[in-house]
């Protein structure tokens, strides 16, 4: 099946029920004998639909999951603290009571970060959650980011704005009507068009994927509590505890990190680090999915994972 196929393909979805929620998942594919399945984690605003050109090759391969964090996609959304713990639990009650042995974590953005946190924060049980972990344009906060940007005299233009911008997010009027603003559809077209190197890549499926969940009762509180809960681990921290094979994959257009700082950080904090620079914005999985797919199906295999 072709990546072009897949974009009108949709794989049939579960519900399973946690902490009294009900979240969505698809699977996809056969288990195979000598490889762990793969668990993909999609990023902010975003669902396991984001994820569908690489589920319909990657099935070829291997068992994968896709989930849809509590908050997002097809899964409820109930008013919520939302945080890293909160998504690190889920994960991790997934992997257990669904999946049943133990995965490889593929997360974008935040779920980049939320596949980390599982990983990272139980490295005991890591025979029994992860074998491995792909990061696409990973979110997350290191230390030293931190403190930089707690010093005023330090901060660029952009710093300052996204400063301000949190300042009113703290506010339930202020978040109220970012969100009403952000989850327009002109918006949501706009904002991928400035994150998506091509442009063609942009969709109106892919903004009607974002769009649709956006309407269900919950999100703006959950859009809200996001921006408003407390931070969670620092990725150093996070990585110092990290016992399993790492594949970093950057999509070096992305206008929202610096990919190269970041590269530099993560290598800085862990040694198991396989890395591919990819000619995308930040989402390389859906922008460049034959690139993604055919790395990750390599990795694992030049791993036994």
């Amino acid at each position: 099946m072709t990546v072009n196929q897949a974009i009108s393909t949709s794989v049939a979805g579960h519900y399973w029920q946690w902490r009294g929620q009900n979240i969505y998942y698809v699977e996809a594919g056969l288990a195979a004998a000598n490889h762990a399945p793969l668990l993909l984690v999609h990023g902010f605003g975003a669902s396991t639909d984001h994820w569908r050109k690489n589920i319909a090759q990657l099935q070829n391969h291997f068992k994968v999951y896709a989930i849809d964090l509590v908050g997002f996609g097809r899964s409820s959304k109930p008013d919520w603290v939302y945080r890293g713990q909160l998504w690190q639990d889920q994960l991790a009650s997934f992997i257990q009571e669904v999946v049943g042995q133990s995965v490889v974590l593929a997360g974008n953005s935040l779920g980049g970060y939320a596949a980390l946190c599982v990983a990272g924060n139980h490295p005991e049980l890591a025979p029994e959650l992860a074998q491995g972990l792909v990061l696409l344009n990973s979110a997350g906060p290191f230390s030293e980011q931190e403190q930089s940007q707690n010093m005023p005299s330090q901060l660029s233009w952009k710093q300052r704005l996204q400063k301000t911008i949190r300042s009113i997010l703290l506010h339930s009027w202020g978040s109220f009507l970012l969100f009403q603003y952000v989850r327009r559809k002109s918006m949501i077209r706009r904002t991928l068009k400035q994150v998506y190197l091509d442009k063609n890549a942009v969709t109106e499926q892919l903004v009607e994927d974002i769009y649709r969940p956006s309407c269900d009762r919950g999100a703006a509180k959950v859009f809200a509590s996001v921006f408003q809960s407390p931070k969670g681990d620092k990725v150093d921290v996070l990585l110092q505890r990290l016992q399993v094979p790492l594949l970093l994959l950057w999509g070096e257009g992305d206008p929202w990190m610096d990919t190269k700082v970041r590269s530099r950080q993560f290598h800085q904090y862990y040694s198991q680090i396989s890395e591919y620079f990819l000619k995308a914005g930040h989402c390389p999985h859906d922008e460049v999915p034959q690139q993604v797919n055919e790395t990750i199906k390599n990795w694992m295999i030049s791993h036994s994972l």
